[in-house]
């Protein structure tokens, strides 16, 4: 992807034709780039470092995309319907409390089908090197504290203070993904209630944080 064109979604960069077999479908190789992408970063995306994982010809490639900067596309479209569609889906989760939404919410930090920490990293990191990422990264941090400050409205906190704890809430998320903080998933709930009122200005009760991390733990 070039600085200056601006991300597609990733239905526009998969042709339509049949796809023979043996050739490899657009899905493993977008499969290949996202876990590429994990390991070592976006200029290891290659279609031929690709076309070795997958034991697939180069040229197989050319039947599920247009070129590496469609593929890339796709790889950062994904990343949206993943990270930012699962954040939106949670602040706008029924919930009967604040403290209940809030933990909506954290459901994210420990579920990966909703909330890709990894991902979401790795997207950042793409960002730094690239304008046109960056400004797809701003849109989708704005997107996202905007839902945080409507679901703290929704419960009655005035809207400047909604979207200061909102912005709290997010940024301290993105602190912990920058900061590669190592936590684990006991550690992480047992600091949920105190996280919870510092948030969103109520207490957690023991029955909330109680059905939290029974989501959370076998």
């Amino acid at each position: 992807m070039s600085d200056a064109s601006a991300p597609t979604p990733a239905l526009s960069s998969t042709r339509t034709r049949p796809h023979p077999a043996g050739r490899g479908k657009a899905e493993d190789w977008l499969d290949a780039a996202y876990h590429q992408l994990l390991e070592a970063g976006v200029d290891s995306v290659r279609v031929m470092t690709l076309a070795k994982t997958l034991a697939l010809s180069r040229t197989s490639f050319y039947w599920g995309f247009k070129d590496r900067e469609a593929l890339l596309d796709a790889l950062l479209a994904r990343w949206d319907t993943t990270n930012t569609a699962g954040l939106l889906q949670q602040c706008e989760r029924y919930a009967a409390t604040v403290v209940e939404a809030m933990l909506n919410v954290f459901d994210c930090w420990l579920d990966e089908a909703l909330f890709d920490s990894r991902f979401e990293l790795a997207i950042r990191n793409w960002a730094a090197q690239n304008d046109a990422v960056a400004d797809a990264v701003a849109l989708a941090d704005t997107a996202r504290i905007a839902a945080l400050t409507q679901m703290l409205v929704r419960f009655g906190q005035p809207a400047q203070l909604a979207n200061v704890r909102a912005r709290t809430i997010y940024l301290t998320q993105i602190g912990y993904l920058s900061m590669r903080t190592r936590e684990s998933t006991e550690e992480r709930i047992g600091r949920m209630a105190e996280y919870v009122e510092v948030f969103v200005g109520e207490p957690c009760q023991p029955d909330d944080l109680a059905r939290f991390a029974a989501r959370h733990t076998g």
